[in-house]
């Protein structure tokens, strides 16, 4: 199930952050937007997502697949400047606004064991998927790799 959502949590709790492309541990913006504003990180899993290459970054959408990345919990303090900074990178200017690349949406990630979690995750803007599901390039396996070795 697909929620949007403006501020915090639909029950007003801080929710935490899956990241599939730029964002991921190793890559440049992990360390431009996250370093020292997360108290954890794990591997996770977006179900029912699909995942498109594009111009120097992913995007996901909703579909039959699986998205790989990381689950990102903000550092105490920080969540409402982290938000900030991701719904700025991620070009979402609110709930259906017709110039947002992303959506910011309220999603189930799992993690390994089994376990889910409600998680802030920006896929794709309705005009950007029409555009991926008519020509876009799918990524295999649903995991976003730059080709580049960890720490470059």
């Amino acid at each position: 199930m697909t929620t949007p959502d403006p501020g915090g949590g639909p029950d007003g709790a801080e929710l935490p952050f899956f990241v599939y492309g730029t964002l991921l541990p190793g890559e440049p913006n992990h360390d431009l937007f996250l370093r020292g504003r997360t108290s954890g990180e794990r591997p996770a899993v977006l179900p029912r997502a699909l995942l498109y290459d594009g111009p120097g970054y992913p995007y996901a959408i909703e579909g039959h697949g699986r998205v790989h990345g990381t689950l990102l919990v903000a550092a105490p303090g920080v969540y409402g400047e982290l938000l900030g900074l991701l719904d700025h990178l991620e070009e979402f200017l609110g709930p259906g606004h017709p110039r947002n690349l992303y959506e910011r949406v309220v999603r189930e990630v799992e993690l390994p064991g089994a376990d889910s979690v409600r998680a802030w995750v920006y896929l794709a803007a309705t005009a950007v998927t029409r555009s991926l599901r008519t020509g876009g390039v799918l990524i295999p396996e649903g995991r976003w790799i730059t080709g580049r070795a960890p720490g470059d």
